[in-house]
């Protein structure tokens, strides 16, 4: 067995600090949701958690599951340790669900096509799984809402357009309506239902709307969002229409617009861009909260507080997004599109203070504001929220959120559905771990590899090729909590952010400049390369590799670069042609004389995907490295640093054969990265020591692109 160097220290003891009075959400754990199928199934199919509601003591959660066709059940009466109820199966596409007692009512699609909407509620036994009841809606269900005092039912009938039909705008029919059915004992009484007419109304479509959204505050009212018309609608217990309005639009400025650029750069407008709201939550009897998605013609990438007589009390503009930019949350792929796309609302009030959970589905985040002033409501936290999140329940008499995170990357070989569990206790936030908030300027930042330790506090790190457009090195510092990028310097050459650079490693010079370590990738003509850097970013020398290691050329090159005298030392990640099996080449290169030669490392075997290195770092008598495999969540088995004695690190010749180095485990990631209370993230890529030995490691985020966007940036004390 393996020496063990290090003791674990929990992230919440790293970054709780001495406020503990303060009273923080952090993430105290997740479920995947294919634990939710039965033995003997194929969990390798789709699943998802989309909308989720919980029973009234709070023990358990019930989310709609659409690619299985499922109600999933979760239960929390431990919420650190949540437990696996089973799915229900549904004879159609379940949409939403509420509960009452032990009822769940489900709303459930069975849609022939997009002309022919169909649609039930369903009555669900909650334990046995056994159907209850059932009412025929007479079209499409999207939301489901139960009144607070649990008399009736709301339910938005969406029967949604076919984009793909015409122009793929609204004017299909038929159109969508308001459903409001009696609750009676443990089901619906399908005897008093009505149907809202609301057409003629919005002035997108009138005669078609499509609603989307429902909450009923405690009068009895059923607000609703059609989010395609652009449109609120307030509705009384009667069914009478108390009023109605146009959502409206923002001036949008400061924004990232253009898309497939690899570059954050937010100097873009959007005048009277429409909000076209999803979600929607009353905040008390008078006032209600939107998440500004989008759909057709919008997306406003925030959140709007209304009155009920219209009135716009609040709006967020592009704050919300700018606080996720400095979080690294931002998913650039989606700047042409709506940004960081807010889709769902939840309010609740906890500990006295009303609040106002706003996700962000791109961005996967969810932003906790304290709304105890309607009109000037205040940012608090912004939490990890897993990819892709679709509703949200707030349970505040057990001190609980919940969020239901609806992608499913299995066929990607990536992470599963998750249901993510936030406890409200004392203590200060974990996350986020790296901001560039109090940064004198706006900086977006993300896909973090490389990194080095400067004088001081300072830590350096650079950005991977996702930003191939955008080569950055980060300044952070690391004397705060959480740390903070205060500056962003452009990697140039000729005066130009420089081109075809894959940056995954950087050192000092030891001169006030920086080395550079770029992974090439020849099928895109981006070569493998070392880079001399100046303090101004500017790229002064570049030194491609020689031939007879070329000769040996794959795709996963360079991770990491360290300096030791006039040697430079580069991770290659995985195996070139050539060499031995579960053994890569640590390359070195003299700047005095221009030396190359290499050592072997011996990594592990693995029986899934693959290992390989990420970071090299020379501190004292020894060389440490970051060893990695590709998996990611349960599947993930390693993520340890190693340290290889420096007597070691003698290069020999590149082509003759190359001595085999010895490793050390100093420690295994893993408890680190469950600390956090989500799922182990697949990208282990940066490590830098100081001089005392204190080490921190960071993990990329992939640009938020197929990633939950959680970059975790923590220090594992001294080595």
């Amino acid at each position: 067995m393996p020496k063990h160097l290090l003791c674990l220290t929990s992230i919440a003891a790293l970054t709780a600090g001495s406020a503990m009075a303060d009273m923080s959400f952090n993430r105290i754990a997740s479920f995947a949701t294919p634990h939710n199928m039965a033995d003997g199934e194929d969990t390798a199919r789709e699943t998802s958690a989309e909308i989720i509601a919980a029973t009234a003591d709070g023990m358990t959660l019930a989310y709609t599951d659409s690619p299985l066709g499922v109600l999933g059940r979760i239960d929390i009466s431990d919420p650190a340790n949540p437990k696996p109820l089973g799915n229900i199966a549904l004879d159609g596409e379940p949409t939403s669900v509420a509960i009452q007692g032990r009822t769940a009512f489900v709303g459930v699609n069975t849609s022939a096509s997009y002309t022919d909407p169909s649609g039930h509620l369903l009555a669900i036994d909650l334990d046995s799984g056994a159907e209850i009841g059932r009412c025929d809606l007479g079209g499409q269900p999207d939301s489901i809402v139960i009144a607070k005092d649990g008399s009736f039912l709301s339910i938005a009938i969406e029967n949604e357009r076919d984009e793909d039909a015409g122009d793929g705008r609204t004017g299909q029919m038929p159109a969508g309506f308001l459903v409001m059915v009696d609750v009676a004992g443990t089901s619906a009484d399908c005897a008093t239902l009505k149907t809202v007419d609301v057409t003629g109304l919005a002035e997108v479509s009138p005669e078609d709307p499509e609603p989307e959204f429902v909450d009923i505050n405690s009068l009895g009212e059923t607000v609703m969002t059609m989010q395609e018309n652009n449109h609120m609608v307030v509705v009384a217990r009667d069914g009478s229409i108390l009023n109605h309005f146009s959502a409206g639009a923002v001036d949008l400025d400061g924004i990232d617009a253009t898309d497939e650029r690899a570059a954050l750069i937010f100097d873009e407008s959007q005048p009277g861009r429409v909000r076209e709201p999803d979600a929607v939550k009353w905040l008390d009897d008078d006032h209600f909260a939107t998440a500004n998605e989008g759909d057709m013609d919008g997306g406003s990438r925030g959140w709007t507080i209304f009155n009920k007589d219209g009135t716009v009390v609040y709006e967020s503009g592009t704050s919300f997004e700018q606080a996720l930019i400095q979080i690294g949350h931002y998913p650039d792929k989606r700047s042409d599109a709506k940004g960081v796309e807010p889709e769902s609302i939840e309010t609740a009030t906890f500990d006295g203070t009303p609040m106002v959970f706003v996700g962000s589905e791109r961005g996967s985040a969810v932003g906790v504001y304290d709304a105890t002033d309607p009109a000037n409501p205040v940012l608090k936290q912004i939490l990890p929220s897993g990819i892709g999140p679709e509703g949200y329940v707030a349970l505040p008499d057990r001190n609980l959120l919940i969020s239901a995170n609806e992608t499913d990357l299995v066929e990607d070989g990536g992470v599963r559905a998750h249901v993510m569990i936030f406890e409200y206790a004392e203590g200060q936030a974990t996350y986020p771990t790296l901001t560039s908030a109090g940064a004198d300027s706006l900086i977006g930042w993300g896909a973090i590899s490389g990194m080095v330790a400067g004088e001081g506090s300072t830590v350096y790190a650079v950005n991977d090729s996702f930003y191939g457009y955008q080569p950055t090195i980060f300044t952070i510092d690391t004397s705060v909590t959480p740390a903070q990028i205060t500056d962003a310097m452009a990697v140039t050459r000729g005066g130009h952010p420089a081109q075809k650079l894959d940056m995954e490693g950087i050192t000092l010079d030891g001169d006030g400049g920086f080395w550079v370590a770029s992974e090439g990738r020849t099928d895109r003509m981006v070569p493998h390369g070392l880079y001399h850097v100046n303090a101004k970013g500017e790229i002064e020398q570049e030194i491609a590799l020689p031939a007879d290691l070329l000769a040996g050329e794959k795709r996963f090159g360079f991770e990491g670069i360290t300096k030791t005298g006039d040697w430079l030392w580069m991770a290659v990640q995985r195996e070139w042609g050539g060499d031995p099996k579960d053994h890569v080449k640590l390359v070195a290169y003299n700047t005095e004389t221009e030396e190359w030669g290499a050592v072997l490392y011996p990594k592990a075997a693995v029986d899934t995907g693959w290992t390989g290195l990420s970071e090299i770092v020379a501190h004292g008598d020894y060389v440490y490295v970051i060893e990695r495999d590709n998996q990611i969540g349960e599947a993930a088995k390693i993520k340890k640093i190693y340290r290889i004695p420096a007597a070691e690190m003698v290069p020999a010749p590149i082509g003759g054969d190359l001595p085999v180095v010895s490793k050390e485990e100093v420690r295994d990631l893993i408890p680190d990265l469950k600390a956090w209370g989500g799922y182990v993230v697949d990208k282990v890529e940066g490590l830098a020591i100081f001089e005392d030995g204190t080490a921190w490691v960071s993990t990329d985020n992939d640009g938020v692109d197929d990633s939950s966007g959680e970059t975790f940036f923590w220090t594992i004390g001294q080595l």
